[in-house]
C-alpha cells in the first residue's frame, strides 16, 4: 500500500470518498480547463468516471470544443470544489486518449438513450432549433433499435489526465487556509505547503 505522504492519489481518494457521502449533487463534477489553438482559456464542468495512480478519466465527444482544444494543447487543469466540505482540489497534467476498448466498455455501460444521444449530438455545433436534435435522436433510435447493441461512435470516447501536480485546499478560519501541494519531480513526489 502506498504511503499517503508519498502519493497524492491516497489523499484524493480520502477526500473524494468523503465528498461522495456528503455532496448532494454530482460529487464527481470537476471543472476542466483547456487552452485553444489561439491561446484562449476555456472551462466547463465534466464528470469524473474513474481515477487511479495513472490519472483521472472522463468521456466526451472528441470533436467538441474541448476535444479541439485538447488536440492543440495537451496541458489541462482540473478543479474539484466541494462547498459542503469547504475543500477543493486542483490537478495539473497532460491529457491523452484512452484505449478504444476502455471507451467501448464504458460506452456499453451507459443508458440506451445516452448512447443514442452520443450519436445524435454534434457537440458544440449550432442547432437550428431543439426539434433538429430531437429528430436526430429519433433517427438513431430507429437505426439502433436493439438496446443491447449500440456501437460507440468513432468520435466519442475517454481521456486520461496524467497528473503531475495536485493541490489540496482546505478552508480554515479567518481565510488562513491550508494549501498542500504534491508535485512530481524526477519520478518522485515532492510535498510542500503554500501560503494561503
Amino acid at each position: 500500500m502506498l504511503d499517503r505522504n508519498l502519493n497524492p492519489i491516497i489523499q484524493f481518494k480520502d477526500w473524494f470518498d468523503l465528498a461522495s457521502k456528503n455532496e448532494i449533487n454530482d460529487p464527481n463534477a470537476m471543472c476542466l480547463s483547456t487552452i485553444s489553438n489561439d491561446n484562449k482559456p476555456h472551462s466547463r464542468m465534466v464528470l469524473l468516471k474513474d481515477f487511479n495512480e495513472k490519472g483521472f478519466v472522463f468521456y466526451t465527444n472528441y470533436e467538441s470544443n474541448k476535444g479541439k482544444d485538447i488536440y492543440s494543447n495537451k496541458n489541462v487543469c482540473l478543479n474539484f470544489h466541494w462547498k459542503s466540505l469547504l475543500r477543493q482540489i486542483r490537478v495539473e497534467g497532460i491529457i491523452e486518449k484512452l484505449h478504444p476498448e476502455v471507451s467501448d466498455k464504458y460506452f456499453n455501460s451507459r443508458h440506451y438513450l445516452s448512447r443514442i444521444g452520443a450519436w445524435a449530438s454534434n457537440q458544440s455545433t449550432l442547432l437550428e432549433n431543439r426539434e433538429e436534435l430531437e429528430n436526430k435522436i429519433e433517427y438513431f433510435k430507429k437505426k439502433y433499435p436493439d438496446k443491447e447493441n449500440v456501437p460507440r461512435p468513432p468520435y466519442w470516447g475517454g481521456f486520461l489526465i496524467n497528473y503531475h501536480k495536485i493541490e489540496f485546499w482546505e478552508d480554515k478560519p479567518h481565510r488562513i487556509h491550508q494549501r498542500t501541494v504534491y508535485e512530481l519531480k524526477d519520478n518522485n513526489w515532492e510535498q510542500y505547503t503554500l501560503s494561503p
